[in-house]
Formats: C-alpha cells, sequence, structure tokens
C-alpha cells in the first residue's frame, strides 16, 4: 500500500494574511463612515436586507435609504481607492 499525498485545498498562509489585512482595511473603512450612513451599509450589505426592511427598521423613506446606501458606497470606495493608490507607489 502506498501513502497518497492530499493537497491541500485551502488558503496558503500568506492567502489568508493577505485576507486578514483586508478584513481589516474594510472594517476600519467602514468604521469611519458616519453613523447614518454606516448603519444603512451595514443593514443592506452586510445583513443583507431588503431596502424596505430597512427603511422600516431605520423608520425611513425608501428614497432616503437608497440615497444613504449610494452615498456610503461612493464614500467607501473612495477610502479604498485611495488607500490601493497609494500602495501602489510603494
Amino acid at each position: 500500500m502506498m501513502p497518497r499525498e492530499v493537497e491541500d485545498w485551502g488558503p496558503s498562509p500568506e492567502q489568508r494574511y493577505q485576507q486578514s489585512e483586508m478584513a481589516g482595511i474594510l472594517s476600519e473603512a467602514i468604521g469611519e463612515l458616519d453613523p447614518q450612513f454606516r448603519t444603512v451599509f451595514q443593514l443592506r450589505d452586510i445583513e443583507e436586507l431588503s431596502t424596505e426592511e430597512t427603511a422600516e427598521a431605520l423608520d425611513l423613506s425608501v428614497p432616503a435609504v437608497k440615497s444613504r446606501l449610494l452615498r456610503a458606497r461612493l464614500k467607501l470606495r473612495e477610502k479604498l481607492n485611495s488607500f490601493f493608490r497609494q500602495g501602489e507607489k510603494l
């Protein structure tokens, strides 16, 4: 009987480190959002509530939820873009 090597399909230590760094960067960027934008972003994009459920939970109109979500996403994009552009220069 010959022993077989089983290949590990999990992430490598480097990949795990990159994932944890990315999670930290994203978490920090979300934490820097204004509370009104952060709450809507967390409910819609992280908790995956519908727009209507989010509006009901926060006692807002559906258009207000959509507006705040758009602003939150744009602010996150701006923060993350500037971070990654800075990383490219190094």
